[in-house]
């Protein structure tokens, strides 16, 4: 999988796109990502302890990752990630448009 927890990304189709934000969890099983302030939904919620009224909530859901793309760590723009070998010999993520190593 390209994208990772704690990634900054940038949705380039669907509802929310343009928007970037930060991958908060990647669920692998289905090949999608939840994004803080992306996607967002409303979830009619029942009284509870923590909400005692109820009502309707706003909240993130999954966003498919082909939607997604990560953001350049030098450059700021949306960029495709590759991977190859350090100088340790370590596979690492690199950004195709700076050629950057993706922490």
């Amino acid at each position: 999988m390209k994208i990772k927890k704690g990634d900054l990304v940038k949705v380039i189709a669907g509802d929310s796109k343009g928007s970037q934000g930060k991958v908060t969890e990647v669920i692998i099983a289905t090949n999608r990502a939840v994004v803080e302030g992306v996607n967002l939904v409303s979830k009619h919620t029942k009284p509870n302890a923590a909400n005692p009224n109820g009502g309707i909530v706003k909240q993130e859901a999954a966003i498919h990752i082909s939607n997604l793309m990560l953001v350049d760590p030098k450059s700021g723009e949306a960029t495709r990630v590759g991977r190859k070998k350090n100088s340790e010999g370590k596979l690492v993520r690199f950004a195709k448009k700076s050629g950057e190593e993706i922490k």
